[in-house]
């Protein structure tokens, strides 16, 4: 178990980073989808776009350092379940907003992003219950090596599929 805690780790910094650095390259794009996730009134909408970002990277570091690793976990899980319920809380509205998730992208929310963010919950869940253990090197290398390729396959999640979409 002490590998998923590593493999989690590396999943979420992976993540998190390309998502609020994504974020931070388009942020007046970034901060005008917010409404159409949260009813969040418009003098406030800035200080949630700020709030989301500063809580991404929070999360890159805080699982990163294993004294802090379960507390970022723990806002790895929450991030996820806000993340869910402001996708969930647009699609109720009928609303076909772009997922600014990792950047300016054209594909609008689906029940595959509830999928994939409750999948990501159930990876914080794991890591921040894994035991945090000394791990030799090559396990240790191993292990964030595959957090980072399930990673990268999240952040491509949408590309893949309108790839598979296409496909005859």
């Amino acid at each position: 178990m002490e590998y998923v805690r590593a493999g989690c780790a590396a999943l979420f910094a992976v993540v998190f980073a390309v998502s609020a650095f994504s974020k931070l390259r388009d942020f007046g794009g970034f901060a005008r989808s917010v409404p159409d996730f949260a009813p969040v009134p418009t003098r406030l909408v800035n200080t949630v776009a700020v709030a989301v970002v500063a809580a991404e990277t929070a999360a890159v570091v805080l699982v990163l350092v294993p004294a802090t690793a379960t507390f970022g976990f723990a806002l790895a899980l929450a991030l996820m379940l806000a993340f869910t319920a402001g996708i969930t809380h647009a699609l109720r509205r009928g609303r076909r907003t772009s997922c600014r998730c990792f950047g300016a992208s054209n594909t609008p929310v689906s029940p595959r992003h509830i999928v994939r963010n409750l999948a990501l919950a159930l990876a914080a869940a794991l890591g921040a219950s894994a035991p945090n253990a000394a791990l030799p090197l090559a396990g240790l290398a191993l292990a964030a090596l595959t957090g980072v390729v399930a990673a990268v396959l999240v952040v491509a999640i949408d590309d893949i599929a309108v790839i598979l979409v296409r496909s005859p």
